[in-house]
């Protein structure tokens, strides 16, 4: 199978923003949960927003697109309710692999997204993880269909660490930190904003 499917985990509940959601922080003039997502679609026809059941507000911010919503009541568990709701959805679709794009990383790019896709497809068995020109690793993580049934047993708020741990990605380098920069926090916003985004 060909292509490669994308799952924006959104289930989280953004305790570290201290009342205020990050995924509904303003980029380019929307909600960040909604310009990843429009990113995603430009490269993937197959994305799904994993979501806690009920969350009327980041549900609001994706009207209109044509993704699929994954309403998750457990999603209080963590990252893997988001993971398993993901898989089991990406195993229905003729896909080779899923892309695991966190939607608080505003500097991750289409061209990113679509160079990642093309690295793991070379060599379509492994799991592959964006890095930067360091090899630290970061953001998106891509892992092939043979995992998908893997994930089914993730459990806790780890997301896939565990399955990383025992099927080791191959790292693709991204330019500056675009794969590090995720934002959590107030202040990480304010930093981000200073630097002239």
């Amino acid at each position: 199978m060909r292509g490669c499917a994308i799952l924006l985990p959104a289930a989280g509940a953004a305790t570290r923003m201290r009342g205020q959601d990050k995924l509904l922080e303003h980029v380019n003039g929307q909600p960040i949960l909604r310009h990843v997502a429009q990113l995603a679609l430009t490269v993937s026809a197959h994305l799904a927003v994993s979501l806690r059941d009920p969350d009327p507000a980041r549900q609001k911010s994706l009207e209109g697109l044509p993704l699929t919503r994954l309403c998750l009541p457990d999603a209080s568990e963590g990252m893997a309710a988001s993971l398993r709701a993901g898989a089991s959805w990406a195993m229905v679709l003729p896909v080779g692999a899923l892309m695991i794009a966190l939607p608080d990383m505003p500097d991750i790019t289409a061209q990113d997204m679509r160079a990642l896709i093309a690295a793991q497809a070379a060599h379509s068995t492994q799991a592959l993880r964006a890095s930067d020109m360091a090899g630290r690793a970061g953001h998106p993580v891509i892992l092939p269909r043979r995992l998908f049934a893997d994930m089914l047993q993730l459990r806790g708020d780890e997301g896939a660490r565990q399955l990383l741990r025992r099927h080791p990605p191959r790292l693709h380098p991204l330019q500056g930190k675009r794969a590090l920069t995720d934002l959590d926090t107030p202040e990480d916003w304010a930093a981000w904003r200073a630097g002239g985004h």
